[in-house]
């Protein structure tokens, strides 16, 4: 026996008694599998990829669930050659004995019947994790075959599954050492119509999130299907594991970023049954960064925990603030945005019966668990700041300085107001608007140079294309305060012609154009506009991104031409390609320098016409790597983005942020 069956096996004994209160009876049926099939959506969210990745989540969930009941550190996701995807952890495995009201196995009622499970009974799991809970069984009646295999008190049981219908009985097919559950699914397409292709990078996301939540368990996933074998083995093969948990989440957020404290300060309580951590930490950024996690699911709209956070961290402040004040004059108020400055925090609570709010129910509600995260944050970093004064002088005089900008950036704002209602058009005067009046029609292109904005002013569709031409790089606003922001031109042109306000004005029903396509030149000055414009858009217009209305224009390199047939390319290896295929000889090939090397006519046709363009519409798949991804670009730190230039610069031709 090996060293790791060995432990495996005195783990097992030592569980036992821990198995006995986890029994057949210890699992709850609240209802069917009937209406799964009929409407999907209702229970995954959709049939779409992001359905298709949901019953990933559901089957890891109940790993992490054996994960964070203290019975499970180890969890393997594989995306198998033949499409299947199974997950595997060392937890105590699902029972296998005859539950006392349906007369079949535990496994059975667990795969069959919807909303089946230890999370019903508070003496299994005191917290459990995912979101929609609608759990394996879910899985399992979308999929055109389900196995699962249990390893439990020292036997193997195996069961097989068509479309949420078992093929046969649990049965014991043999002996074993180790402990804990392995499911493997193929996701039916009869469900999945549009896909049935797992997306690795989007498992990798969600997985590492989970590893940095749950601190100390070991997440894996492998890729084995045959297109990613010729990948590297670092973009086919992942493992995740984090002994800081959100500490470590903290500091992997603020790479290469100058910080304030130099530990991440973390706080930790448990009350009534709730669990909550805190972890958070300053740095000499403008921005600030909060994510916030309920039972391990990212509440994008804050919640009842993140008011409690908030309140207890300007209460902190501001009570050392006076108190250490030498004169009444050093008393200064400071106010919940002024102290947020430059903060980059992680809150995740664990709460037994969470009430969700909002539209995507990512808002916590639950009123009790405000209290108790204000109080653990209060008392936890004011005996912070007492013990660490030059941290939290150098906070404070940070927040003083962030409430004199804040000013600053107000009567900005309402001196642009002026201008506009004073001025004889909103509009700026560089802006060349279109005709159309549906912003779902219209679009905007963001154009580098007066000479290329000229040319796209003369080849657009006058109808539906307004022009925007900026002159020259615009302000990097990584490393300024909004006040600065609003002084400079090319900025408050963009800020004008979009119509939705910024930062905590910003209203996109206000968006005067559906669709703002950046146009650049193809080399390296142009990419680094394009990239300045992206990080004002992510740091202030965000939710633009996240509705997915900006886009990146694809000019080409190259024409190729050949008598009457043309080609338009947009590197050296499609033009290469062209070549190959039509012959060098008497081919007439010009190269780009720049968009203002184009005549109208061209511009229109390679770059402008909707029928023939090329454009990359950029979305957040991941907010926390797009954040660490714009820090570490933009940012004051110089060795991790000359890194970062050195491993990727032969790598890719286009650098997908």
């Amino acid at each position: 026996m090996t060293e790791e069956n060995n432990q495996s096996s005195q783990e097992g004994q030592q569980t036992e008694t821990n198995n006995k209160s986890y029994q057949a009876e210890s699992i709850t049926v609240l209802a069917g599998l009937e209406a799964v099939r009929k409407r999907p959506s209702m229970y995954i969210g959709s049939t779409g990829p992001r359905g298709l990745h949901q019953l990933v989540y559901e089957v890891v969930d109940n790993s992490i669930d054996e994960a964070m009941a203290g019975y499970c550190d180890t969890i393997n996701v594989t995306i198998n050659a033949d499409g299947s995807l199974t997950v595997r952890d060392n937890g105590r495995g699902i029972p296998t004995d005859i539950h006392p009201q349906y007369n079949v196995s535990a496994l059975e009622v667990v795969m069959t019947k919807l909303h089946a499970g230890g999370k019903f009974d508070k003496d299994s799991y005191k917290v459990s994790g995912g979101l929609h809970g609608v759990g394996v069984s879910c899985v399992n009646a979308l999929s055109t075959r389900l196995d699962v295999e249990v390893h439990r008190n020292g036997k193997i049981y195996k069961q097989s599954f068509e479309r949420g219908k078992p093929l046969g009985p649990t049965i014991e097919v043999g002996e074993t050492t180790d402990r804990g559950t392995i499911v493997t699914f193929y996701p039916d397409t009869e469900i999945f119509k549009e896909t049935i292709t797992f997306d690795y990078e989007t498992l990798v996301i969600r997985l590492r999130e989970l590893a940095f939540l749950n601190k100390g368990i070991n997440i894996t996933i492998k890729d084995l299907r045959p297109e990613a074998q010729s990948k590297p083995v670092e973009e086919r093969e992942k493992n995740f594991y984090f002994e800081g948990g959100i500490v470590s989440f903290v500091e992997f957020m603020n790479e290469g970023v100058n910080k304030i404290n130099k530990d991440v300060i973390y706080l930790e309580k448990k009350k009534d049954n709730i669990e909550m951590e805190v972890a958070l930490q300053y740095t000499e950024k403008y921005s600030e960064t909060i994510l916030s996690f309920v039972n391990n699911i990212n509440t994008h709209e804050g919640g009842t925990h993140v008011s409690g956070f908030k309140t207890a961290l300007t209460r902190a402040f501001n009570k050392y603030s006076e108190s250490h004040a030498r004169n009444a004059k050093e008393k200064v108020r400071l106010s919940s945005e002024d102290v947020r400055e430059g903060l980059t925090a992680v809150i995740s609570v664990r709460v037994p019966e969470p009430q969700f709010e909002g539209q995507t129910k990512t808002k916590l509600g639950n009123s009790e668990v405000k209290g108790i995260v204000d109080s653990l944050v209060n008392e936890g970093l004011s005996i912070f700041l007492e013990e660490n004064p030059d941290v939290a002088k150098s906070v404070i005089e940070k927040s003083l300085l962030a409430a004199k900008a804040r000013d600053a950036a107000r009567k900005a704002r309402e001196l642009t107001r002026r201008k506009s209602v004073l001025g004889s058009s909103s509009l700026p005067g560089k802006l060349s608007d279109c005709s159309e009046r549906d912003p779902s029609k219209t679009e905007l292109y963001i154009v580098e140079g007066d000479s290329a904005g000229g040319s796209a002013k003369q080849g657009r569709s006058r109808e539906i294309q307004a022009i925007l031409p900026l002159k020259g790089k615009i302000l990097n606003v990584e490393k300024a305060r909004m006040a600065k922001l609003l002084a400079n031109d090319e900025i408050t042109a963009m800020i004008t012609a979009l119509g939705t306000g910024i930062g905590d004005e910003f209203n996109i029903t206000k968006l005067r154009y559906h669709k703002i396509i950046i146009m650049t030149d193809s080399d390296v000055d142009g990419s680094h506009i394009a990239t300045l414009l992206l990080t004002f858009f992510f740091r202030y217009m965000k939710e633009l991104v996240e509705e997915g209305h900006v886009y990146i224009a694809l000019p080409p390199l190259y024409k190729v031409q050949k008598g009457r047939e043309k080609w338009y390319v947009l590197n050296d290896d499609e033009k290469e390609a062209i070549l190959e295929k039509i012959g060098t000889e008497g081919v007439n090939v010009q190269r780009y320098k720049g968009l203002g090397e184009m005549n109208p006519e061209q511009l229109w046709e390679t770059t402008m016409n909707p029928e023939t363009r090329m454009t990359k519409k950029i979305t957040i798949r991941d907010a926390v790597e797009a954040d660490h991804t714009f820090t570490m670009l933009m940012g004051d730190e110089v060795a991790p983005r000359r890194k970062f230039i050195e491993d990727n610069a032969l790598n890719v031709v286009n650098l997908d942020i």
